[in-house]
């Protein structure tokens, strides 16, 4: 198969970062193997969760947040990113304005589950 058969397009992760002002609702702007590949923005303490069958990669694109875990924090900052090994209870914190790109399974939801405002079953693809 070559490039021209195959639909492909690139994507401008801080073009996407400009479409949508919401903290904590994340947006789909790509797919890959099974997984979606999500841009959030994070601004203050998200809730307690964990994902039971799914890992989760943060990966910081701009300012800096904090994963708090019941016993330690790990601070993340532009360019750095934390794999949350499925099962493991975390919250998010940012304490300015920091965007993120998350990779998980389709079928993750973003607040586990834990019934919360942040919480959402449909994503907007941008």
């Amino acid at each position: 198969m070559s490039l021209r058969e195959i639909e492909m397009e690139k994507v401008n992760v801080r073009e996407k970062f400009g479409l949508f002002n919401e903290v904590y609702v994340p947006k789909i702007v790509g797919d890959l193997n099974g997984q979606y590949v999500k841009v959030i923005k994070f601004h203050g303490p998200y809730v307690w969760h964990d994902h039971e069958l799914e890992d989760e990669l943060f990966f910081v694109i701009k300012g800096s947040i904090n994963i708090e875990f019941r016993d330690s924090t790990i601070t993340l900052n532009e360019g750095e990113f934390l794999i949350v090994p499925k099962g493991v209870e975390h919250r998010p914190v940012a304490y300015d304005e920091a965007w993120v790109l998350i990779f998980e399974p389709e079928a993750t939801i973003n607040t586990g589950k834990v019934e919360h405002y942040y919480t959402r079953t449909e994503l907007d693809r941008i």
